[in-house]
C-alpha cells in the first residue's frame, strides 16, 4: 500500500506569519497578557495549546468588558490572519490594546482595494461565505454596503444598477472554480464591472494539487478542523474525484479499517493544519496499513 502527500498541504504563507507572531509575542510578554480577537486561525488544536501557554483567544465582543487595561503595561491583542473590520480595529484601540496585526497580507490587499474602489464611488460585490470572519472583516472596509453571494444562483439576486461600477473581490480561500463560473455569470450582464482576483495562491495551488491527487488514489484522506473553510473546500472537491474521501481533523478521526485493502491512499491538508497532525496520519498509514 501506498499513500502521496500533497506538497502543498499544511500551513500557509499567512497562517505561519501569524502562528510566528504569537510566538514571538510569548517571548516579548514581560508579563503582558496575549489576546487574539478570535482564534488565531481555525484549529482547535492549535488553540487549546496556545491557551495553555496563556495565549487567550476573544471569542465574543462581550469578553472584552472583564479585560481591565493598565495604562502602563498595555494588553497585547493579536489580529488573526482573517483580519477584522476597521470599526473592530477602532474599538480596540479604544479600549486601550496594544495591537499586534497578524493579517494575512493577502487579506490586507483585498481591505486596501475595497477601501478605496468604494471611496472612488464603486459598488463592491463579495465572493464568499458572509459570515465567515475575513468576509466579515472585508466588509467593514467598504465605505457603502457592499453585497455577498456565495453561488451562481445569487448572481440573479444583485441589483444591478447601469449608472453604476462595480468591482469584484472574493475571499482568499474561495473555490477557484466556482469563482471563474460566477464572475463569467457577472460579466455576461453587460454592466460596468471591474474583478480582482484575491483567491492568494496557495490556495489555488493546494486546490489544484488535492483534486489531481484525489483523481488517482483509491482513497483520500483531507485534513482540518471543522470551522475551517479552506479545509470544507478541499474535501468538497476531493469528494467530486473520489468517492472514499475521508475529512478529519486529528488521527482520532480516521477509521480506515473498511478501506484496508486499498493500494493508494492520498493525503492532503488545510492551511491551519499543523505539521505533526499532517506527519501523524502518515505514519498510521505507513506502518498499520
Amino acid at each position: 500500500m501506498e499513500y502521496i502527500t500533497a506538497k502543498s498541504a499544511g500551513f500557509c504563507f499567512g497562517v505561519k506569519r501569524a502562528m510566528d507572531k504569537v510566538e514571538e509575542q510569548i517571548e516579548l510578554s514581560a508579563g503582558k497578557k496575549i489576546y487574539t480577537y478570535g482564534p488565531i486561525i481555525h484549529n482547535e488544536e492549535v488553540v487549546k495549546n496556545l491557551e495553555a501557554r496563556g495565549v487567550v483567544a476573544i471569542r465574543d465582543d462581550s469578553e472584552l468588558d472583564a479585560i481591565v487595561t493598565d495604562n502602563n503595561q498595555k494588553n497585547v491583542m493579536i489580529i488573526r490572519s482573517h483580519g477584522i473590520s476597521k470599526m473592530t480595529q477602532d474599538m480596540l484601540l479604544d479600549k486601550g490594546f496594544e495591537i499586534v496585526d497578524a493579517t494575512c497580507p493577502f487579506v490586507k490587499r483585498i481591505h486596501n482595494t475595497v477601501s478605496e474602489e468604494s471611496q472612488n464611488g464603486k459598488s463592491i460585490i463579495i465572493i464568499g461565505n458572509k459570515k465567515h470572519p475575513e468576509v466579515e472583516g472585508i466588509m467593514g472596509w467598504c465605505v457603502s454596503e457592499p453585497v455577498v453571494i456565495e453561488s451562481l444562483d445569487e448572481v440573479g439576486s444583485i441589483r444591478f444598477d447601469s449608472s453604476k461600477k462595480y468591482c469584484v473581490v472574493a475571499q482568499t480561500t474561495f473555490n477557484h472554480n466556482k469563482f471563474k463560473d460566477i464572475v463569467e455569470k457577472i460579466d455576461s450582464l453587460g454592466y460596468d464591472v471591474s474583478v480582482v482576483t484575491t483567491i492568494c495562491n496557495a490556495t489555488y495551488d493546494r486546490q489544484t494539487e488535492s483534486k489531481e491527487i484525489a483523481a488517482k488514489v483509491d482513497t483520500m484522506i483531507v485534513i482540518g478542523d471543522t470551522h475551517s473553510s479552506n479545509s470544507k473546500k478541499l474535501y468538497e472537491i476531493c469528494r467530486e474525484e473520489c468517492g472514499d474521501t475521508h475529512f478529519i481533523q486529528t488521527l482520532d478521526d480516521l477509521d480506515l479499517d473498511a478501506t484496508k485493502s486499498v493500494r493508494l491512499v492520498g493525503i492532503t491538508a488545510g492551511a491551519s493544519t499543523p505539521d505533526y497532525i499532517i506527519e501523524e496520519v502518515q505514519n498510521y498509514v505507513r506502518v498499520d496499513f
